[in-house]
């Protein structure tokens, strides 16, 4: 690589035909084995010389390249891949792009090396062997066959290619442009209309050449005379000049001293305006053909703000003017829609060149010049001051807070340099209400006091809030937690301010006022204390319960607009689904069901999304929080017992009884609670070496009738035992089966208060534990209630039957009593096989 590197920008033609920045570096030349050929690399210059490749491309001798604007090279590398080299000087340009028409043997004097399309053999022939394009003399009486040719050479790209050229050669635009005026004085309206469709095919040529001399001072408005004249318009041609030169004024807020920036500031505004108002919609065919008009607007605009930002005299007077309480209205109006427009550029720019933008701005101070401007009283300039706004905390958040902490913190400072006592420090701040000038502050006061019917204003700012308090953009590093500091921050110094008008209106049991305006606001509030519930559950929790935020929301269930309490109920919904005992106990001790339960008995049986969203958070409650079950069902079931075209509130009861049940029996539970461990301790697929030892023996050797036990079974390890040991086995059985029949009753019971609910037969099954003497014949009854835990017995002592006959109803429970219950059932069905099989072996 021996070529002399140049600085440049990569820039690549996304989907929206906009240009992306891919990164600065050097570019050079050289032959790349991989590629087999000369390519270009550009090599990024953040890494030094042994940088990063941003580009490497391979120069094809059959791709088209364009030069644009003398510091361009434009080219595609596939149909929809369109890359870009901006130059930082003229001469690193006009090297490379010697080299690649030395490649393709092409004459550097070109400013478009050829093109790509392809065509039939027998045209390409024609077009090739035929001399440069020649164009008839530019006069009144040809203008008719002029037009005829501009529009047979549009569709082949050769031919568009030769009539570029010989457009361009012969000054061909120029002498156009002196017959549109005498065609204006002399009314001829014909030779106008040949005029606007020869201009229209000229711009459809996409060749950056015209269009700089089209766009130049002395013919831009003469090109946007011609496009006037569209013969679709029945001889009345459009005033565009008219507008732009009487009605577009130019307004230079603050001196620009550069006359090329000043140039390139009309140009551009021209040049736009003749995209998006003069020049007809392109059709799906021609839209391409325009892709270097976009490009030109496109890198006007980059140049514009690079030369803005670089003028640091420029922006030091356009913020000393506008924080200048001796600046007039009408001169900070606009300025501040100057500031607005120059934001707007930027959006322009790729991320690294917004970012250098952004922190140009912010080192220049503009979020204490937009403080300032926030907190006047115009109400335009505070609409553009908040676009501005929007632009920053899009873009940075992080140095929004960063700044507004830094101003709390200058504050305090302050104050404290005054008072004696901390104490007396705070209380003068609330007093000369030191808190409410803050940048944050300001805006949560403009939110409530947005004019607008509809509160559109207020709508863009809670958005911009909203991205502030988002923990999720939130940086921590290694000193500090941003999150930490600023929520502090917030919850102590602004979301007083926020929550005002909702404490303001919800003094009585019904909302103070219930206008539409002053309900989209609280809503628009309550959205925003709805987002803190889920993402800040420290601070937001101290909050509502300090200040008895529920109570006072649910106030507005009461309101006259639905949407209102919605979103009421949708904030209790938020806190009772983070299942947060605090929260709970705050919810019972304050009786905060009773308003949704009001809400509830009010909206009666219509079916409607009030009704729908209380009964689906009385829902989760009955399947997930006990403590907030037991309460409603304690305190409201009176005035929900009658509602049963739901059956969520009879669950509800039967939930609490089952709750009651346990605490009443806290044996049966413990029983239950022992079975269940006993039974799913190990896996269930796996047997003890003893079971292995029961299920494999042979049955005559089983004859003996030595019993295996299990260790963990009482410590049963005797071959055979006496009957009063049997006696002794069997005890805990019969007392647990009477235990069983006892529930069993209470459980019927259960059942038939709940058969609505249920609708279903609570199926029951026999327990039997026994062989009979005419049957069976078993030495002892059994030691276990397992499979594969046979009882002991001894040979030739007296026969014993046991017989132990009950029958057990499963109730239906919605919880995990079910299980309990279905797993007793279940061990019971278990004990059959064994128990039958050990009949047979006493016979």
């Amino acid at each position: 690589m021996t070529d002399t590197r140049r600085r440049v920008k990569v820039y690549t033609l996304n989907e929206d035909r906009q240009w992306d920045d891919r990164g600065t570096g050097h570019v050079s030349s050289g032959y790349v084995e991989r590629l087999k050929g000369m390519s270009l690399l550009v090599r990024a210059e953040s890494d030094g010389e042994s940088g990063s490749l941003l580009l490497e491309s391979k120069i094809n001798p059959n791709t088209a390249y364009q030069k644009q604007q003398d510091t361009l090279i434009v080219w595609s590398e596939a149909e929809n891949y369109d890359l870009a080299l901006s130059f930082q000087e003229k001469a690193g340009c006009d090297e490379i792009w010697e080299k690649i028409c030395q490649v393709q043997g092409k004459d550097p004097s070109v400013d478009i090396t050829q093109e790509l399309v392809d065509e039939s053999e027998e045209e390409r022939f024609d077009d090739m062997s035929s001399p440069g394009l020649e164009l008839p003399p530019c006069e009144l009486g040809h203008l008719e066959e002029l037009a005829e040719l501009v529009a047979s050479s549009l569709p082949s790209p050769l031919r568009r290619e030769k009539l570029a050229l010989a457009v361009e050669n012969e000054g061909y635009i120029r002498k156009l442009l002196e017959l549109f005026r005498q065609c204006e004085d002399l009314e001829n309206t014909d030779g106008l209309h040949h005029l606007y469709e020869i201009v229209k095919g000229i711009f459809l040529l996409n060749r950056t050449a015209l269009f700089e001399v089209m766009f130049s001072e002395e013919c831009i408005m003469d090109v946007i005379g011609c496009l006037e004249h569209d013969p679709a318009l029945d001889g009345l041609p459009r005033r565009h000049r008219d507008f732009l030169t009487k009605t577009a004024r130019f307004k230079e807020v603050i001196p620009i001293g550069d006359p090329e920036l000043r140039a390139k500031i009309h140009q551009t505004y021209r040049v736009q305006y003749i995209q998006d108002m003069v020049l007809p919609t392109p059709s799906v065919f021609e839209e391409n053909m325009l892709s270097t008009l976009h490009s030109f607007i496109f890198f006007n605009k980059v140049e514009i703000v690079g030369m803005l930002q670089d003028d640091e005299k420029f922006l030091t007077d356009l913020f000393a003017q506008l924080t200048d309480e001796a600046t007039d209205d009408d001169k900070r109006h606009e300025l501040v829609n100057f500031l607005k427009e120059f934001c707007a550029f930027s959006q322009t720019l790729q991320p690294q060149n917004r970012d250098t933008f952004f922190k140009t701005l912010s080192n220049m101070g503009i979020l204490p010049a937009l403080e300032v401007i926030l907190g006047m009283d115009d109400v335009q300039v505070r609409g553009a001051a908040t676009d501005i706004f929007s632009y920053l905390v899009e873009y940075n958040p992080s140095m929004v807070r960063e700044f507004i902490m830094q101003e709390s913190q200058q504050n305090d400072d302050a104050l404290q340099s005054d008072c004696m006592s901390p104490s007396l420090c705070h209380e003068e701040r609330r007093v000369t209400g030191l808190n409410d000038i803050l940048l944050i502050n300001l805006i949560i006061e403009h939110m409530i006091c947005d004019s607008d019917p509809e509160l559109g204003g207020a709508v863009q700012l809670m958005g911009l809030l909203r991205t502030l308090v988002d923990p999720e953009n939130m940086m921590a590093t290694a000193n500090k937690t941003e999150k930490t500091e600023f929520l502090s921050f917030f919850y102590k110094h602004c979301m007083h301010v926020l929550s005002a008008p909702l404490l303001a209106n919800t003094t009585d049991d019904k909302p103070s006022r219930d206008d539409f305006q002053t309900s989209q606001l609280l809503a628009l509030i309550l959205e925003l204390l709805t987002f803190c519930v889920e993402h800040h559950t420290y601070h937001i929790k101290n909050y509502i319960i300090n200040k008895d935020i529920l109570r006072r929301v649910l106030v507005l269930t009461a309101s006259q607009h639905a949407f209102l309490a919605l979103c009421a109920l949708r904030f209790m919904r938020r806190i009772i689904g983070l299942k947060d005992e605090f929260y709970n106990r705050y919810i019972m001790k304050n009786f905060l069901f009773e308003p949704v339960v009001k809400a509830f008995l009010n909206n009666g049986a219509r079916y409607n999304l009030m009704n729908s969203a209380i009964i689906e958070m009385f829902e989760y409650v009955r399947v997930d929080v006990k403590s907030l079950t037991a309460h409603i069902v304690e305190n409201y079931w009176k005035s929900l017992e009658d509602v049963d075209y739901v059956q969520t509130f009879k669950g509800l009861k039967l939930r609490y009884e089952q709750q009651r049940e346990r605490q009443d029996n806290p044996k049966l539970d413990s029983m239950r609670s022992i079975l269940r461990n006993h039974r799913f301790r190990r896996d269930a697929r796996t047997l003890d070496d003893d079971e292995e030892m029961w299920f494999n023996a042979d049955e005559e050797e089983l004859e003996d009738c030595e019993a295996v036990v299990p260790p963990s079974d009482n410590k049963i390890t005797k071959a055979c035992g006496g009957a009063g040991e049997n006696e002794d086995l069997m005890d805990p059985i019969s007392k647990f089966m009477e235990r069983k029949k006892l529930k069993d009753s209470d459980d019927k019971e259960v059942l038939g208060k709940s058969s609505s609910l249920s609708g279903r037969q609570s199926p029951s099954f026999k327990l039997s534990f026994s062989g009979s003497t005419t049957k069976t014949s078993l030495s002892s009854p059994p030691a276990s209630l397992r499979p594969g835990s046979p009882g002991s017995g001894a040979k030739g002592s007296p026969p014993t039957a046991a017989t132990v006959t009950t029958k057990v109803g499963l109730v239906d429970y919605p919880d995990d009593d079910e299980e309990d219950e279905e797993e007793v059932g279940g061990e019971s069905k278990e004990e059959t096989p064994p128990l039958s099989k050990k009949s047979k072996l006493s016979s």
